[in-house]
């Protein structure tokens, strides 16, 4: 028997992507700039999403199910599977619902996710990662996660694409760091130069090799970019037991994590990760009627 229709909605901040899925399959997508913080209407955008990829059953993940969106959909504590996000969906009504984030504790430290869950649970359940894997999400606020047995186990977030925005948009600087990011020899240094995990020294070097004639600013941005990334990819694979990293990313960012993840001594695969919100959003989205 064909599954029913479904139409995805993955709902961040300032983006909206809309995926219609039969079998499994997407046949129809959008992509606009309607994120949460530029809807006040929820019910309205969902009604004309609807009139024009199908009156079908909606499933909605992401910051449409926080504090800034439609409903807040509460955290499902880590190990996390996919059975755990379809029994604490939050129902708008029968025909619609909000995928829940995921939260994580260590004594402490905690951290939580709203959307990536989706990603990593559907690129496990696809078959595009192994049950037990280290698994990146590059973006603003990079994600790493270790998967156990097909779940979600622990992970952390790294503030490393917007500590990059900061730094290349105000301070001291800003005005070095304006040329586009390329992956190259300059990538690498800076990848290098971030594996010392002394960032706020390393930064500042970008400011004195200008000053001393060491590097030119046309690879600075370049630099600092490898330099960040570095410093998080050190981080994180310094007591990491898995040798290979597996990234959900596009390939132009994927491939900047994948040179200073080998930079670092481990491997590492590109996973696509529309493809792995479509397979993780399909299989939750099969307890909808």
């Amino acid at each position: 028997m064909s599954a029913r229709p479904l139409l995805a909605i993955d709902w961040g901040t300032t983006n909206r992507r809309v995926y219609r899925i039969e079998d499994g399959a997407v046949t129809a997508t959008e992509r606009d700039a309607l994120g949460v913080t530029s809807v006040s209407d929820f019910a309205g955008e969902l009604a004309a999403i609807r009139a024009r990829l199908g009156d079908v059953p909606v499933l909605m993940a992401g910051m449409v199910g926080s504090t800034i969106g439609w409903r807040e959909a509460r955290y499902v504590p880590a190990p996390a599977g996919l059975d755990d996000l379809r029994d604490n969906l939050l129902r708008i009504d029968d025909r619609t619902a909000i995928v829940p984030g995921v939260s994580f504790c260590d004594g402490a430290r905690g951290d939580v996710m709203r959307g990536e869950e989706v990603q990593l649970l559907g690129a496990v359940a696809a078959g595009l990662t192994p049950p037990d894997a280290l698994l990146v999400q590059p973006g603003t606020h990079c994600k790493w996660v270790e998967m156990a047995g097909s779940r979600i186990a622990r992970f952390t977030t790294a503030m490393t694409g917007e500590l990059f925005a900061l730094v290349r948009a105000h301070g001291i600087l800003s005005a070095q760091l304006g040329a586009d990011v390329v992956l190259g020899d300059a990538f690498r240094d800076g990848v290098r130069e971030g594996t010392k995990r002394d960032l706020t020294a390393s930064l500042f070097g970008i400011r004195a090799a200008k000053l001393l004639g060491l590097r030119d600013d046309a690879d600075a941005a370049s630099f600092g970019s490898g330099l960040i990334i570095g410093a998080d990819v050190a981080a994180r694979v310094a007591d990491n037991p898995f040798e290979t990293a597996y990234i959900l990313a596009d390939p132009v960012l994927g491939g900047l994590y994948a040179a200073a993840i080998e930079v670092n001594g481990r491997a590492a695969t590109i996973i696509d990760s529309h493809a792995a919100f479509v397979a993780g959003i399909s299989r939750i989205g099969a307890s909808l009627s």
